[in-house]
């Protein structure tokens, strides 16, 4: 299971929820840490306790390499589901973008990237969302889809109903494409944790840019 940032007496801890960003409660207490240390003592709270930080980026729920085993990362995501990292990668920011995406299906497994000239950050997590679902076929996408991002940013638009204040075309284009995929998940995991598909992704976005420009 996931975490989610939340307040427990004025301090910032994580707590335990599901995917959905609803508290894992477990005889009507929630588990938190106040580090994300694999050390970190473990305590039990009241859900009434457990506040909103109030920053729209802690809305969405991340998967914690190293507090947990990054092999079980993915325990609750169901047999035969098609399973989606991507990443976004831009120098600068503005500055020249890229793109990652690593698609598996059972056995099989599809690699992306893409440079996508200058922009910014956001724009390349945005896209990178985009070109994965675009090469997810149509036989699959009546499947549950699992989509894992880095950007807090890009999965609030798309699936915690944020209002676009910057790409807002593109940000339509991407919902009305989500629209064909009925089972479709997001979940936020930590950049640059450890987490091996979404390094690789991350690798990929750089690679395609530095073909690009170098």
């Amino acid at each position: 299971m996931p975490w989610i940032p939340r307040k427990l007496r004025g301090k910032r801890v994580y707590a335990r929820t599901h995917h959905d960003g609803s508290l894992a409660t477990d005889g009507g207490r929630v588990e938190v840490v106040y580090k994300l240390d694999p050390g970190a003592k473990r305590y039990r709270a009241s859900p009434k306790n457990l506040e909103p930080t109030g920053d729209p980026g802690d809305d969405v729920p991340f998967e914690a390499v190293g507090l947990d085993d990054p092999t079980t990362e993915a325990a609750d995501i169901p047999e035969g589901a098609v399973v989606i990292y991507t990443d976004g990668s831009c120098i600068g920011n503005p500055g020249p973008m890229g793109l990652g995406v690593v698609i598996s299906d059972g056995g099989d497994r599809k690699e992306l990237k893409e440079y996508l000239g200058e922009g910014t950050n956001n724009v390349a997590e945005l896209v990178a969302i985009e070109r994965a679902l675009e090469a997810v076929g149509p036989d699959q996408r009546h499947r549950a889809v699992y989509l894992h991002s880095d950007s807090g940013y890009a999965i609030g638009l798309l699936s915690r109903g944020w209002k676009a204040k910057a790409n807002a075309e593109l940000v339509a284009r991407i919902r009305s494409l989500t629209a064909e995929f009925p089972n479709l998940h997001f979940v936020k995991v930590r950049g640059h944790a450890g987490v091996p598909d979404n390094e690789r992704c991350d690798e990929l976005a750089r690679e395609a840019i530095a073909e690009a420009t170098s």
